[in-house]
């Protein structure tokens, strides 16, 4: 019975992949790329010295990524994260 079911769900999966999946995979991976590229450029000019040119209009972001950045070192396993006052 348990083998069955693990067949079943293994076909169910593999169906799931070619329906789903596969059909948008490459638009995927070329969407992951372009952002991968613009985090690239990003820090490339940030470390040539050029000021990030949506620094000014990020700066309202800035709370919820500490809020994120939190919640991301408990996951880790960490109940503190950096000196005091930085972040816990």
């Amino acid at each position: 019975m348990r083998a069955r079911f693990g067949d079943w769900w293994r076909r169910l999966e593999r169906g799931h992949e070619l329906l789903f999946v596969a059909r948008w995979r490459q638009g995927l991976r070329r969407e992951a790329r372009r952002q991968d590229d613009t985090l690239r450029a990003l820090l490339l000019l940030e470390s040539l010295g050029v000021d990030n040119p949506v620094a000014y209009e990020t700066l309202d972001v800035v709370p919820y990524l500490v809020a994120d950045f939190h919640a991301w070192h408990q996951r880790m396993g960490r109940d503190e994260f950096g000196d005091a006052g930085v972040c816990c």
